[in-house]
């Protein structure tokens, strides 16, 4: 999923660099997806219809989703650099939550 704050045809042109041929990236939320309070565009991550107990999300600011804190993976902003590395470096935790997760649910490990 890609979520964004900001309006669907921006979102797009994300997505267009991200993931031209759309083979990574199935959903794309974007701010009429958000809740709106006081001006501010607040990401809910109810909206992707998930088990939060299994979803994390990566942002530059904790700002867009402060209902689900817990969920949130801080990274740095991306400014369109296709050099950018900020996602490689966190494959290895990627790879250690979802490893986490399969063992919770196939019942060998603890509560996470």
């Amino acid at each position: 999923f890609i979520f964004t704050t900001a309006k669907q045809d921006y979102a797009e042109k994300v997505l267009d660099v991200l993931d031209p041929k759309r083979k990574l990236i199935r959903h794309c939320l974007s701010q009429r997806d958000c809740l709106c309070a006081q001006g501010y565009y607040w990401k809910d991550l109810t909206h992707l219809g998930r088990d939060l107990a299994k979803t994390v999300a990566l942002d530059h600011t904790i700002q867009g989703f402060p209902a689900q804190a817990a969920n949130w993976i801080p990274v740095l902003r991306w400014w369109g650099d296709p050099w950018d590395e900020e996602l490689l470096h966190l494959s290895s935790l990627l790879g250690q939550l979802g490893q986490a997760v399969r063992t919770r649910e196939a019942g060998d490990g603890e509560e996470m």
